[in-house]
């Protein structure tokens, strides 16, 4: 695989399809028959949002950030989320150096290019805040010093959605910095038997190799910025956004970022499919895993049992769908 992409538009596309696939298959590997899971994952991605993985344990959510850190070649750090953990255990600490008498900063775990957030519902709200700055500007703040961060840089944060003793729910303010929210759920009876005979004695992770590095996912980016979006598509997206607002079933429409990260996706997945432009079928595709964690419903929804993928449904039933002319 060529380093940078190819410079004429069609080969541009061809190689950033053909990139991406092989990255997915090389993350198959490790997790078998979830090709649908990765593939969000490496929109996510493209898209340069961070991922929020909420599943029970043992389904494989560690195994996924390793194997997206090691297919890619860039560094991986793991934070472990527990209640005495420290906003300086996930950011960095400065130490004072006696000999050059002065202080130095020693960088914490976000300072990789791939961050395992584990269980991050298990610290303190204000370790949880921690990561705001970090996922949100790509850069962290310690005694009134900023330090960049490197690119590039995503958090994969994971949280098991059954158990709630010694957890604290995600805010409404960070839940809405991760570009998706998705589940790997327990694989097929065919997928599981492979599992056990093939990754019992040497798990598929220990020999994995990276398929790409660093350059050529600056070059899947920049490919998916230039993926073209019609206006009726923008307007779409607005539409949308406006619909979710005024719903009465929900307490908490889309927020304009939530409209900024639907678009942005869209475009990566319209890449990853060969297309150089955007359609309807793109944002429907991805309204659940963009969306659903970043809308509240309202009380009386809640005692009727509505959910939002109940009225995430509805909007893309009723909201008008540009037509081409």
């Amino acid at each position: 695989m060529s380093s940078q992409m190819a410079e004429d538009p069609t080969d541009q596309l061809a190689a950033a399809t053909a990139s991406l696939a092989g990255i997915a298959d090389n993350i198959e590997k490790v997790i078998r028959g979830k090709r649908d899971v990765i593939e969000l994952v490496l929109l996510c991605l493209v898209a340069e949002g961070h991922l929020l993985v909420e599943d029970v344990p043992g389904v494989g959510k560690t195994s996924l950030a390793k194997a997206l850190a090691r297919s890619l070649d860039v560094s991986f750090g793991r934070i472990q989320f527990t209640p005495d953990l420290l906003p300086s255990d996930v950011v960095g600490v400065s130490v004072y150096n006696r000999e050059r008498q002065e202080f130095t900063f020693r960088p914490g775990p976000v300072f990789a290019g791939v961050v395992l957030a584990d269980e991050i519902n298990r610290a303190s709200p204000k370790t949880q805040s921690a990561l705001l700055e970090a996922m949100a500007e790509e850069q962290v703040t310690v005694d009134g010093v900023t330090y960049p961060l490197r690119r590039p840089f995503v958090v994969i944060a994971t949280q098991n959605p059954i158990e709630h003793e010694g957890t604290y729910a995600l805010p409404e303010s960070q839940l809405d910095r991760f570009l998706m929210r998705v589940g790997i759920g327990y694989p097929a009876p065919e997928a599981e038997l492979d599992l056990l005979e093939t990754q019992v004695d040497t798990p598929a992770l220990v020999d994995l190799q990276p398929v790409a590095d660093a350059a050529q996912l600056e070059a899947l980016i920049r490919a998916a910025e230039s993926v073209h979006v019609a206006p009726a598509l923008r307007r779409y997206l607005v539409d949308l956004a406006e619909a979710s607002r005024r719903h009465p079933d929900l307490g908490l429409g889309m927020s304009p970022r939530a409209t900024l990260s639907l678009l942005r996706v869209s475009r990566a997945r319209a890449l990853s499919t060969g297309r150089a432009f955007a359609t309807p079928d793109d944002v429907k595709a991805l309204v659940r895993p963009v969306l659903a964690h970043r809308l509240t419903t309202s009380g009386d929804a809640r005692l009727r049992g509505v959910s939002t993928g109940d009225v995430l449904g509805e909007l893309i039933d009723t909201v008008a769908v540009p037509r081409a002319r």
